[in-house]
């Protein structure tokens, strides 16, 4: 995506975090997700006109819906999703099911490092491929997140959210986090010289007479 030339890293975290907050506003489920040049097409499926109850979905009317968002539009979601979430917890009731569950997934992407990306839900789980290069070649990888997976990675949100925050917390938090550089070794302590009387000719001990 465009939105990533000339950036450190790819941001998919807040980039899919974004997104799932406008598909949640949207009621939307069952997603496709696939990356294309200049943003991402987005198709699933809506339920309109449906009372509240075990059995919307049949008395509604459900329709597939295509969404294409661009370089812009992705821009201008993540900015209004920092602004609404510094009205409340990231991830508090205000947070629906897609932007939980799509931010933690988008986490996991940028650990990985993609050049193209292709996801879909069923049911609460998330199937992704990814096509990533390294010094053995450029392949697809494909991974599943389970729904228990999923609320896993949420649970531990609050203890990874440390990298790049610029608040004192975080830089502390993070600064706990890091390894520690190894100290060198102390320098061993001479024995008692009480203890080492004894002479040791041509290799006078510590305490010995030396002449």
């Amino acid at each position: 995506m465009r939105i990533y030339d000339g950036s450190p890293r790819q941001d998919f975290e807040e980039v899919f975090r974004s997104i799932g907050a406008f598909l949640d506003a949207r009621g939307m489920r069952d997603i496709l997700m696939l990356e294309v040049s200049d943003g991402f097409v987005v198709q699933g499926l809506v339920s309109a006109g449906a009372s509240s109850g075990a059995w919307s979905d049949t008395i509604g009317t459900v329709s597939k819906e295509t969404l294409t968002f661009l370089d812009d539009d992705i821009g201008k979601f993540m900015e209004e999703a920092v602004a609404r979430r510094g009205r409340g917890t990231p991830d508090g009731p205000g947070a629906g099911v897609h932007e939980r569950a799509l931010r933690v997934v988008g986490r996991w992407m940028d650990e990985q490092k993609p050049r193209d990306v292709f996801l879909f839900e069923q049911d609460g789980a998330y199937v992704v491929r990814l096509h990533v290069a390294g010094q053995a070649g450029s392949h697809h990888m494909l991974a599943e997140f389970t729904k228990d997976d999923i609320n896993a990675l949420v649970s531990q949100g609050p203890t990874l959210r440390v990298a790049g925050q610029g608040s004192p917390s975080g830089q502390a938090a993070a600064a706990a986090a890091a390894p520690t550089a190894p100290q060198p070794p102390a320098a061993p302590a001479p024995p008692d010289p009480a203890t080492s009387a004894t002479p040791n000719a041509g290799n006078p001990g510590w305490g010995d007479p030396t002449g």
